[in-house]
Order: structure tokens, then C-alpha cells, then sequence
């Protein structure tokens, strides 16, 4: 006889199985095992919303093999995830075995490590039904909105159509931002910029012309510039005051969820779904050569910036001993959570800062490593010094114009020696300004007046669309990467390059939406909502009455809808191409499939041509010379291929540039991307050059 211990998943199964050792018997259950059905709402609407839980397909075995295993165990323990869909789980468990519910036979792991493991199992506690109703209120809210909305979404629009309650609103972000762009008016604006060089220097650097006459300056056309420039004409540039400090920079704080997910897209260009697969994995235990299986991070859904003790001081002993004392900052930092974070977990950390990435990179898939060494030099470097910065900024005077020069040099590099944040706007400029004093009188090398013109709001990346997300208060930590790969999924959003842009769909259905359901698709109404289920919950509000505040409102403006819109439908438009149906003579629309978007002819049925969407790149095939194509293959990696194919079957994956072989012609192809070569993959040349770094 032994304790059974049941987890979601093998591989958690096996790192726990290490640390618990003989007596324990650690098994997986391959996540739910209950759910609402699929083939039908699941909830009694008319009786306070009680769900209909049935077994899941598929599931069959690990639901009896888990019976089997539970009659031969002296103790029973629940060792799913720390969250609400966790704690769900760890319920439809308890209930499929016939647990006692006021039995402490819950555990959790903030982390899956030794110290961890044994924290979680020495402190079993009953199952948190709070934390359980909130999960069944979210689920059966979501239930309601899709079932109900699906059909009124298939007969006005079009059959396969689905709506989500959190995914409406994300798609209604991104829809709002498009139209922020095609409504945008740009403005014409100029500015006078110079270059100068100091007396006894050759050094030349750059300033720019920011008041005139002491007021603030606007230049709106190029008539004012060159009026500006005329005036300048032989004038005496004149340093009068030069400001010199030092300026303080702190280090970001260690990731939560929504912060990992839009670094992980800058740094790394991951998308959320990716981000979240990789750091589970993480979570739930690697076998690292030397150490054994082993959780590398903490949980890695959290909203917490809470750091333990016990880690601050494994990384102040990590960064005093590899850095040295001056990289300590005077006492360990703490960061301020958001007033409605849950503080259940802590931030998101190496579990055991001493193994570094170095040390375990030969044990992790690519991914994995990436993402650990991310998270890895984040939080020491959140536990760092301050950086230092000395900053100057000099103002020089010629004729009542004001021109600025700034720049910054690194005092002491502190935490940036390990770690610097990325950012979605402009670089910062890091030039440093030659040693200037006032009253110097500068050498003018150049001036000149630049048109530029105001830019619309850039379209949302993952990155941006989660922060947008997280600041609207809409979804949750668990919520942002399935809600981004639904949008995309169902086409409602489509990525291009890193950018979302909406589909014609997604328009069509936002607008719909607007019209008849504004709650849904409020940004406001939905954060209120998960206001809601946080208070569900700590306890403090009822899941039904939650529930009924929300469904008595729905079912009336659904009827009330279906009643509007009765007889009527909505056609989605078609985006037309440049491409020439060969057959008929039209220009062919994109259309999506199963598989993706692909052309047809607007004909049909008359005419019923199709084609693969194909994208040119730089670059001629070696071996005919024809066009390259950027193609996908079956799991969705991209390869060039020439467009003569198949008589033509050249292909490759590294990317043709335009720049041509010095010693045959051909084009010359970057393998390894930045940092790597140009080679020529022409038959027998073998010519091939490394990039600079």
C-alpha cells in the first residue's frame, strides 16, 4: 500500500515521483477529466445554471485506471496546478473517486522542486471551493456566450462561426486600432537639425533647433524652415549652459505572466502560445544532467511581483560572489503588485538561481532555454544595483534660435551588465556629447530642414494586444495566450509579419457585435466581469448571482436581437487581389479554409478556379533563374522554392537576399540570420562570406 498522488501531467508526475521517493505512488491525469458536454449547452439556465458534467472522450482509461489506483492507496493527494482550473480539476477528481470534500487531502507546489514539494505535501488543505466556483462560473459564462451567440452568428453571417466572451472584445481592440488607422489625417511638420563640432575636437555631434525666441517651437511647413535657415545664415553658435547629472536606473521587475509573454515577443519573437508550452514545461520538471528531473521556474501563471525570502538571498549570494559587492543594491528589493493581482504565487523565477542557463543548456530543447535563460537573467537582474548614467544636455544659442544636444554614457552599469528591458518604441539615443563648456563657440559642419509627417497608431502586436489586455483589466494571466491563438485560429485576426491585423470576418463580426451586443464586446463590462469572478473567488460574492446579474440581460438582448435582425443577413466582404483568374478573366479574391487563406475566383460557380497565395522574395533560383517563393511546409516551417516547380525542384531554408555571388552572379542566400553567412548555392561556386556582428 502507498499514497496516491495525482497530477495533471507525466512529466510533472515524474519530477514529483523523484522527491516524494518509495511510499508514494505519483500519476498523471492527463488534465480534465470532466467537462460541460460538447454536443450540447450542458447547463440548466432554468435552475440556477447547473452544470451537466460528463466524462471527457478519450478519457476512459485514465478515468478507470485512477478508480483502479485509488481503491489500493491508504491516502489520496490532489496535486493539480495552483489556480482555479487546477483546483477544478483536483474537484472533478475528488468527486469521480468519491473523496470526502472536508478531507485536507489538497496540495499545491509553487514550485516543483525538493524544498517545494515537501513545503506543498506538509501543508494539505481541503479543496477551496471559492477558487473552484469561480473557475465554474468563467466556464459556464463562456458556455453561454458561445452557444448562444453561435447560431445567431451562423444564421446572420455565415455557418462555423463561433463567439467567446473574452475573444470578442481582443478582436474589437484590434478592429478599433484599424480603423484608428485608416481614419488617421497625417500632418506635415519639419525640423532644423545640425551637426557641430567643439573647439580643439573632431568629434561631431548632432543637436536639433527647439525654440525660437525663447518660445517653444512648431514648424508646420517647409516656408518657416527655410525662414529659420535663412536667418541662421553666418550665425555665431554660442554654448550657453551645459547641465551635467547623474541619473538613476532601476531594473524592471521579475516577469509575471502578461510582462513574460510581450518580453518573450520582443526578445524572442515568440508568440504567447509558444511562450506558455515552453515555460509549462519548465514548470513541471526537466531532467538536467547531474541534478536529475527538476521544476526550473516557479508558476508561471501569476499576477504577483512577491519574491520569497529564501530567493533573494540565493541571488544577492549568486550576485555578490559573480559580479561583486558594488552590484548589490543596499537592501533586497520588493516591487508593488497591481491592486488586484492575486498574491497566491510568486512572480515568475528560476527556481534555483544557481543553476544558470549555461549550466543547464545541454538538458533543454532550444526553446526552453531561450525562455529559462530570459527569465533567469530578469530576476538577478531584478535584484540588482542600480545602473548610472551620466546624462548632459547643452543648449547653443545663434540668433535667438535655440538648438539642444543630449546624450547619456554608462557610470556604472549595474544591473545592465546582466539585463536591459526591450520596449515597443524608438531606441533611445546613446550618443555622448563631446566635453563642452559654456560660452564655447561651435563649428557648424551642417544644417539642414527635414520634412517628417505624424504616424497613425501602430497596428497591436502579441505583445502590445496583452499589455493592452492587461491594462483594460480584461482576461487573466491564464486568459491571454488562448485568447490570442483563438482570435487567429478562427480568423477573425491574422498576423502580418508581427503585427494583428483584422480579417474582413473579424470586421463584420465586431460591427455586429457593437450593434446588438455592446456588453459583450465593452472593454469595461468585461474587466467588471472578471471583477466578479475575483470576488467569487475570495468568497465574497455568490457564482449564481453572478451568473443570473449577467444571463438575465444576454437572453434579452439575444431575443431582442434575433427579433432586428429578422429576414436580414450580413455579407462578408471579399478582399480583392491583383492577381487575374486565367480562366475567366477577374480579379480573384482571398478566401480562408481549413488550411488558411488561398485565392478563388469571384466567378463561382460559373468559375471555379483556385490558388495558393504566394509570396515572392529578393533573389533569383541559382538553378533557372526564375522567381523564389516563400512556401510553407506540412508543420508550417518556412522554405524557398523556386516558382518553377516541379520541373524546377530547387529549395532551401535559407532566406535569398538581394545582394548577387561576387564570383558567379547568382543570388546570395543568409543562413543563420543576423549573426551568421551569405553563401552561394549555386552548383559548384561555394563562394561564402560571414556577416558582421
Amino acid at each position: 500500500m502507498s499514497d496516491l498522488v495525482i497530477v495533471e501531467s507525466p512529466a510533472k508526475a515524474k519530477t514529483i515521483q523523484k522527491y516524494l521517493g518509495a511510499g508514494y505512488e505519483v500519476v498523471a491525469s492527463m488534465g480534465h477529466i470532466r467537462d460541460l458536454p460538447k454536443s450540447k449547452l450542458g447547463v440548466d439556465t432554468e435552475h440556477d445554471f447547473q452544470p451537466q458534467y460528463t466524462d471527457m472522450k478519450g478519457k476512459e482509461d485514465v478515468i478507470k485506471d485512477l478508480k483502479k489506483r485509488a481503491k489500493k492507496s491508504d491516502k489520496i493527494y490532489l496535486a493539480t496546478d495552483p489556480d482555479r482550473e487546477g483546483e477544478a480539476i483536483s474537484w472533478h477528481i475528488a468527486q469521480m473517486l468519491k473523496l470526502d470534500m472536508n478531507d485536507n487531502n489538497r496540495v499545491a507546489f509553487n514550485e516543483i522542486t525538493k524544498t517545494g514539494v515537501q513545503n506543498g505535501m506538509s501543508h494539505p488543505h481541503k479543496i477551496d471551493i471559492d477558487l473552484v466556483n469561480a473557475q465554474q462560473a468563467r466556464r459556464i459564462l463562456d458556455r453561454l456566450v458561445g452557444y448562444k451567440l453561435s447560431p445567431f452568428l451562423w444564421k446572420k453571417v455565415k455557418r462555423g462561426l463561433s463567439a467567446g466572451r473574452v475573444q470578442t472584445v481582443a478582436v474589437r481592440l484590434v478592429v478599433d486600432r484599424e480603423n484608428e488607422i485608416r481614419s488617421f489625417v497625417p500632418k506635415e511638420y519639419w525640423s532644423i537639425d545640425a551637426k557641430f563640432s567643439a573647439p580643439g575636437s573632431r568629434k561631431i555631434f548632432d543637436a536639433s533647433l527647439v525654440a525660437v525666441d525663447g518660445n517653444k517651437l512648431e514648424i508646420p511647413n517647409q516656408a518657416e524652415a527655410d525662414g529659420l535657415l535663412k536667418r541662421l545664415e553666418g550665425a555665431e553658435y554660442i554654448v550657453t549652459s551645459v547641465k551635467k547629472r547623474v541619473t538613476k536606473k532601476q531594473p524592471a521587475p521579475p516577469f509575471i505572466t502578461s510582462t513574460m509573454q510581450q518580453e518573450a515577443s520582443r526578445k524572442l519573437s515568440f508568440s504567447a502560445k509558444r511562450t506558455m508550452k515552453a515555460a509549462q514545461e519548465l514548470y513541471e520538471g526537466v531532467d538536467v544532467q547531474g541534478v536529475g528531473a527538476v521544476g526550473l521556474i516557479t508558476y508561471m501563471r501569476t499576477d504577483s511581483l512577491r519574491i520569497s525570502d529564501e530567493a533573494k538571498a540565493a541571488a544577492a549570494s549568486y550576485i555578490g560572489t559573480v559580479y561583486g559587492q558594488e552590484y548589490l543594491p543596499e537592501k533586497p528589493r520588493t516591487f508593488k503588485s497591481k491592486s488586484n493581482a492575486q498574491d497566491a504565487h510568486e512572480a515568475i523565477r528560476p527556481s534555483t538561481p544557481e543553476l544558470t542557463p549555461d549550466r543547464v543548456k545541454s538538458s533543454l530543447t532550444p526553446d526552453q532555454f531561450k525562455l529559462y535563460k530570459l527569465i533567469w537573467e530578469r530576476f538577478i537582474a531584478s535584484q540588482m544595483a542600480n545602473a548610472l548614467l551620466d546624462t548632459v544636455s547643452a543648449d547653443i544659442e545663434a540668433n535667438g534660435c535655440t538648438f539642444r544636444a543630449s546624450g547619456y554614457s554608462v557610470k556604472f552599469d549595474g544591473f545592465m551588465k546582466l539585463y536591459v528591458e526591450a520596449t515597443d518604441g524608438e531606441k533611445e539615443n546613446k550618443k555622448m556629447l563631446p566635453e563642452l563648456k559654456k560660452d564655447d563657440i561651435l563649428k557648424l559642419r551642417s544644417i539642414t530642414g527635414n520634412q517628417h509627417f505624424t504616424q497613425p497608431p501602430p497596428r497591436y502586436t502579441e505583445a502590445s494586444l496583452i499589455k493592452a489586455l492587461e491594462e483594460n483589466g480584461i482576461g487573466r494571466p491564464s486568459t491571454y495566450a488562448p485568447t490570442i491563438t483563438t482570435i487567429t485560429a478562427r480568423q477573425y485576426v491574422e498576423h502580418e509579419g508581427k503585427q494583428l491585423k483584422p480579417t474582413s470576418l473579424g470586421e463584420v463580426i465586431t460591427e455586429l457585435m457593437k450593434e446588438h451586443f455592446k456588453k459583450i464586446v465593452d472593454a469595461k463590462f468585461t474587466a467588471d466581469m472578471e471583477n466578479d469572478l475575483d470576488a467569487v473567488e475570495n468568497g465574497t460574492k455568490n457564482w449564481v448571482s453572478t451568473l443570473h446579474e449577467f444571463y438575465d440581460d444576454f437572453a434579452a438582448t439575444l431575443t431582442k436581437a434575433e427579433t432586428a435582425m429578422e429576414g436580414k443577413r450580413v455579407k462578408v466582404p471579399d478582399e480583392e487581389t491583383d492577381v487575374v483568374c486565367e480562366l475567366c478573366g477577374k480579379n480573384m479574391v482571398i478566401k480562408y479554409g481549413r488550411y488558411g487563406k488561398f485565392l478563388a475566383c469571384p466567378g463561382f460557380p460559373e468559375c471555379s478556379n483556385t490558388k495558393k497565395i504566394v509570396t515572392e522574395t529578393e533573389g533569383s533560383c541559382p538553378r533557372c533563374g526564375k522567381k523564389m517563393l516563400l512556401k510553407k511546409s506540412k508543420k508550417g516551417r518556412s522554405f524557398y522554392g523556386c516558382e518553377g516547380y516541379p520541373e524546377c525542384s530547387f529549395m532551401t531554408w535559407n532566406v535569398p537576399t538581394a545582394e548577387s555571388c561576387p564570383v558567379c552572379g547568382k543570388t546570395l542566400f543568409n543562413k543563420g540570420g543576423k549573426s551568421g553567412k551569405l553563401i552561394c548555392e549555386s552548383e559548384g561556386c561555394g563562394y561564402e562570406r560571414e556577416l558582421k556582428k
